[in-house]
């Protein structure tokens, strides 16, 4: 291949995964099937469920159209193999071209049906038809879904292409091509699977990621999985009616304290350890007065006389998950990011320390 096709190819392949999976930067550029097309959609807040059947039809049409944009672009890229005139293109690239007006052919005769009887055949019309009572149609629960989702006391978190969203009645998973809607009274919520990561992208703290299925008591509403930061967990809780059980295997970290003091703890054990003179006993941790104290404060991150932090002279009075607990307690609840790289005071003499001088007690 000529250098403009390995190119254009790269730099378009680029392009058609970050039109379909689309990161903060495009999000950021406004190049996004929702705000290229906002002027058609609608507005969400206004009117989610005719937002949706639109979203979702305009967005699988135009991921459809990539393959023929390809082509389009090859016909200037490689222009010495004929493919604006398909019959002296090379048989290859025929067969691509097929395939590139195959697609969004499709897209257009399945976006047709599911418009057919204003939209009474999209896959979100007929999920909500099942809810409908006898005398009224599925726009009447749309209507329902409409008026909940504008509340502001609604749970919604997720990256735009896959938004949990829950509401009074509904809980709902928002994907690229589809919508999931079940209602709470009929759901079952069941905790699968839990992911723990050492970094958040948006903090130094791991993250731990819960999996949650939510299966309908009506065999004709097809299940769904939900997943959602741990410390969003408390407050999904809240706005469920219906109680959300959880696998044998899982363990749930809910707050932020708890993430932290695991991080604090797997920092402290790579720090030097503190032995203990045979003349000194451990005594009980008075923090908690449940264990022997197990961390003594000794400046190990820089020189005696350099940097912020000091001396202590304190005996070992605290185990490690108390001195865990008043490392936390002492940091700004609004930036996290800056809880690892902090220093607070020793809690029994005020002597400033940091993560890397707490040295566990051997």
């Amino acid at each position: 291949m000529d250098s403009p096709e390995v190119t254009f190819t790269l730099a378009y392949l680029v392009f058609a995964v970050c039109f379909v999976f689309t990161p903060t930067e495009f999000h950021s550029a406004g190049l996004t099937v929702q705000n290229l097309l906002s002027g058609w959609l609608g507005s969400e807040d206004a009117a989610f469920v005719s937002y949706h059947l639109r979203r979702t039809s305009a967005t699988l049409l135009c991921h459809s159209l990539l393959p023929l944009g390809y082509y389009v672009g090859m016909c200037f890229a490689a222009s010495e193999k004929q493919l604006y005139s398909p019959s002296q293109a090379p048989e290859t690239w025929r067969l691509f071209l097929l395939l590139a007006v195959t697609l969004p052919t499709v897209a257009c005769t399945l976006i047709y049906y599911w418009s057919w009887d204003r939209w009474a055949c999209h896959p979100l019309a007929r999920t909500l038809a099942l809810y409908a009572l006898p005398q009224s149609g599925w726009w009447a629960v749309a209507s329902s879904v409409n008026t909940e989702f504008r509340r502001i006391d609604k749970f919604a978190t997720g990256a735009p292409g896959a938004r949990v969203i829950v509401t009074d009645t509904w809980v709902m998973k928002v994907t690229t091509y589809r919508v999931h809607v079940a209602q709470q009274q009929d759901v079952h919520l069941t905790v699968t699977e839990s992911q723990q990561h050492e970094l958040s992208p948006d903090s130094n703290l791991p993250v731990q990621l819960l999996t949650i299925h939510v299966a309908s008591t009506s065999p004709a509403v097809q299940a769904f999985d939900i997943r959602l930061n741990s410390t969003e967990y408390g407050e999904l809780c809240e706005k469920l009616r219906a109680p959300i059980r959880s696998a044998a295997n899982v363990v749930i970290r809910q707050s932020l304290g708890d993430l932290f003091l695991e991080t604090f703890a797997s920092l402290v054990e790579v720090n030097p350890t503190y032995s203990v003179p045979s003349s000194q006993e451990l005594e009980a941790c008075i923090g908690c007065m449940q264990t022997r104290a197990s961390v003594k404060l000794v400046k190990t991150c820089q020189e005696a006389d350099e940097g912020e932090c000091q001396q202590c002279y304190c005996r070992p009075m605290w185990c490690l998950t108390c001195m865990g607990k008043w490392f936390a307690s002492r940091q700004d609840p609004q930036r996290p990011d800056t809880w690892l790289a902090s220093r607070v005071p020793c809690p029994t003499c005020r002597a400033r320390f940091c993560i890397l001088d707490v040295c566990a007690v051997r």
